[in-house]
């Protein structure tokens, strides 16, 4: 078994042949949920910076292996981000279920700073336009689940 292609592909789930980065998303998520559950936010908090820290190498060993940059296999970025809007966005399954959406629409069409750090070479870019898109998600998945509750409940 190879450690570096499931951590990277977050237990092989980048290798879906149909949307990769929104599958690896949606299993992050429910691998942020069952933490939140059973761990708690501190815990989901500190193994994604540990995930964040080790992925740099991790990311830049498969990089060289495969001979190139940001395969869509690679969704362990995807991680890092749909935890971090989780973190930011855990008082419910609502707001968690915002985070998502918003990171993956972050992500996906990638604005502003979020398409300019995906431009970055080797495992920076690879992460960070996900990092950004992840505080992006979080922090509007907090904005509209309050405003909606303060319009309509």
């Amino acid at each position: 078994m190879n450690l570096n292609k499931l951590f990277v592909t977050v237990f092989y789930s980048g290798l879906s042949p149909k949307a990769p980065g929104t599958v690896g998303s949606i299993v992050s998520t429910i691998f942020a949920i069952l933490i939140l559950q059973y761990l708690g936010v501190e815990t989901l908090s500190l193994l994604c910076l540990l995930i964040f820290i080790v992925s740099f190498k991790q990311i830049d060993i498969y990089e060289s292996t495969t001979a190139s940059h940001d395969p869509q296999e690679i969704v362990v970025d995807e991680l890092i981000g749909v935890w971090i809007a989780v973190i930011m966005a855990h008082e419910n399954i609502w707001q968690i279920l915002l985070a998502f959406v918003f990171f993956r629409v972050f992500d996906i069409t990638k604005p502003s700073i979020i398409g300019r750090a995906d431009k970055m070479a080797g495992a920076k870019g690879v992460i960070l336009d996900d990092v950004i898109a992840g505080f992006f998600g979080g922090l509007s998945s907090l904005m509209t689940y309050h405003l909606f509750m303060k319009f309509y409940s």
